[in-house]
């Protein structure tokens, strides 16, 4: 499973604004840093006003800030918000599903249950813990830091 351009997006823009909470930020500042387009980014920092984690002040000093503490701002809602669907196969839309092997097949079962636990691992897991490295006060239970792999292990792999 790839998260899209879009909820990436919104997740670096939220830890962007969490990580400068001293001032406003502006949109190109964070497509600058990113290297990403303001006009995309302008439709995040849309949505992200709308579900409320996002205040906008509008103005010549205007910008962008967080409407809530990082630590109640939790990443599972943040991907429930921006991603389009979580169809993992062809069989988890009744509407168009051909699959021939769909009335005896629990595939669709294990796939659900994968999709429940990564669900289940994000919304355990809060803007603060992200931006903390990691070390923040509350760390999720489901979560193990793996150190950085070298270029051996990833070469293996």
């Amino acid at each position: 499973m790839k998260l899209t351009t879009y909820t990436d997006y919104a997740l670096r823009t939220l830890m962007y604004l969490a990580t400068h909470r001293d001032r406003l930020v502006t949109i190109s500042d964070i497509a600058e840093v990113h290297g990403i387009s303001k006009n995309h980014l302008m439709k995040v920092v849309y949505q992200l006003g709308l579900t409320g984690m996002v205040e906008t002040v509008r103005g010549r000093n205007g910008g962008l800030r967080l409407n809530r503490e990082p630590a109640d701002i939790n990443v599972g809602e943040v991907v429930r918000n921006t991603e389009t669907d979580f169809n993992m196969a062809e069989c988890f839309d009744p509407s168009g599903n051909q699959c021939l092997y769909s009335p005896a097949c629990v595939l669709k079962d294990v796939l659900h249950t994968a999709t429940t636990a990564y669900l289940d691992v994000l919304d355990n897991v809060t803007l603060e813990f992200l931006v903390s490295g990691g070390k923040s006060r509350k760390k999720p239970a489901a979560i193990r830091m793996h150190p950085p792999r070298t270029r051996k292990e990833k070469t293996a792999a």
